[in-house]
């Protein structure tokens, strides 16, 4: 059972980084993660082995040394799906948005590699997102990059892209497994600078919740490379450094007077204005104020404290939120539309977890516990991305009672047509073959019926 042609062309990466007998390997596990439900490599030599009449070719472990053993680096290849997304996404001298995060995946097993107890988002919910309050899983904790873009099958709205990726390993596992221990935002920084590396004709714009928006991460980011990120509330904000008088001894000041927290800002006169963030349309009182935080006193930003309204134009002080942007020239308006883009990455990594089942391939090995999880998700962006070149032309909407407003395609869908077209594409030379008879024209044509009813 082989990939349609179009989605074997986005495939370039893995094949410059692998041997022949590799990537056919890769291949096979490819369309089985495309055309099964249980993503793990035995589920897809499973699906592969339904299609073929129970034979893939080769023995089951030639496949899981694709990711366990085979010589090809999973940052090259991200860096090729990179490359691709950037020309199909973002015209030439234009702003590539990136966003960063961590997503976790639950995992048990004393000799797996990587395993460690992290902070677990999906258990502990907003209420409780605190230090004290937060419940942790033990599995693995992945830092991912991914580039932000939009495409005219889906106006208005965002794709998350990841291509980059790393492995978290806490103070523990990092001592177990004798490595030298990194924080997130450490891993951040390091996938942010090897994509500015690559692509030095390019500038960028990285979009972080409040767990990469610190000191480290503002201090060490590469030239090319702009940030908005949400930040605390009770932020000290200072005015920079005055210049020294003609002639003035003494050591020069590193900043300027203490300016009003964020929450003081809005206590004051604030602007109104509508905007289309996540999704909806909502008011906000907004106030802004070029400052710098105590840590970075040499780094200008715009810093913006934002209040929602009801629809009757009520404030909600419960739901008051701080943002800033190192560009310290924007509107507050555009700042806040910046950080709503951040919202992507998370819908990317359910819809990666749910459609694609980035979190079930079993590897125990350290390249396999690397390199397994982070191909599904590059499975992800190679699917939009073909979706976005041609596969939306044959889509259209299934007429169902209880979605009649239905417009636009979701990941679902992508995954669908996908799914559709790669039986399709090995049975179209049945169905169109003038010499067969026309049973096995009509069974082939059948079958592919039934292959779109279940897709």
């Amino acid at each position: 059972m082989g990939l349609v042609p179009s989605f074997l062309e986005l495939l370039q990466p893995f094949r410059q980084q692998m041997t022949s007998p590799t990537f056919a390997s890769l291949l096979t596990v490819l369309a089985g993660w495309v055309l099964c439900r249980r993503h793990t490599v035995s589920g897809a030599l499973l699906a592969c082995g339904a299609a073929a009449g129970g034979d893939v070719g080769k023995h089951f472990s030639a496949y899981h040394r694709v990711f366990s053993a085979a010589r090809w680096s999973l940052d090259a290849v991200g860096l090729g799906v990179a490359g691709l997304v950037l020309a199909a996404a973002v015209p030439a001298g234009g702003t590539a948005f990136l966003a960063v995060d961590d997503t976790l995946c639950r995992r048990r097993g004393r000799r797996m590699f990587g395993c460690g107890m992290h902070y677990d988002a999906a258990l502990t919910g907003r209420r409780l997102s605190n230090a004290n309050g937060s419940l942790k899983s033990r599995g693995h904790c992945r830092v991912v990059l991914g580039v932000v873009a939009s495409f005219p099958f889906r106006p208005g709205h965002y794709y998350c892209l990841p291509v980059l990726f790393r492995l978290y390993l806490n103070t523990r596992s990092a001592e177990r497994h004798r490595r030298a221990y990194r924080t997130k935002p450490e891993l951040a920084v390091q996938l942010v600078s090897a994509l500015c590396r690559h692509f030095p004709a390019r500038k960028f714009h990285l979009q972080a919740d409040s767990a990469y928006a610190g000191q480290h991460v503002l201090k060490n980011l590469p030239p090319d490379c702009r940030l908005t990120a949400r930040w605390i509330n009770n932020a000290a904000l200072y005015a920079p450094a005055p210049r020294p008088a003609p002639g003035a001894k003494g050591r020069r000041r590193v900043r300027g007077p203490r300016l009003p927290g964020p929450m003081r800002m809005l206590e004051g006169r604030c602007e109104r204005a509508g905007l289309d963030v996540y999704g909806a349309r909502r008011a906000y009182r907004l106030a802004s104020a070029a400052a710098c935080f105590m840590a970075t006193p040499g780094i200008l930003l715009r810093v913006v404290a934002a209040e929602p309204l009801t629809a009757g134009g009520r404030p909600r002080p419960k739901e008051r939120a701080t943002f800033y942007s190192t560009v310290a020239a924007a509107a507050a308006e555009q700042v806040v539309r910046w950080y709503a883009m951040r919202w992507s990455v998370e819908v990317t990594f359910r819809d990666a977890k749910q459609e694609l089942g980035a979190g079930q391939p079993q590897g125990h090995s350290r390249r396999a516990v690397q390199r397994s999880a982070p191909a599904l998700m590059l499975l992800y962006s190679l699917a939009v991305l073909w979706f976005a070149r041609g596969g939306h032309a044959r889509w259209s909407p299934r007429p169902a009672p209880w979605y009649a407003g239905k417009r636009h395609a979701s990941f679902a869908d992508v995954l669908a047509s996908l799914r559709h077209e790669t039986p399709e594409h090995n049975l179209r030379d049945i169905s169109n073959d003038p010499t067969g008879t026309g049973g096995s024209r009509k069974a082939a044509d059948t079958l592919l019926a039934l292959i779109k009813q279940a897709a």
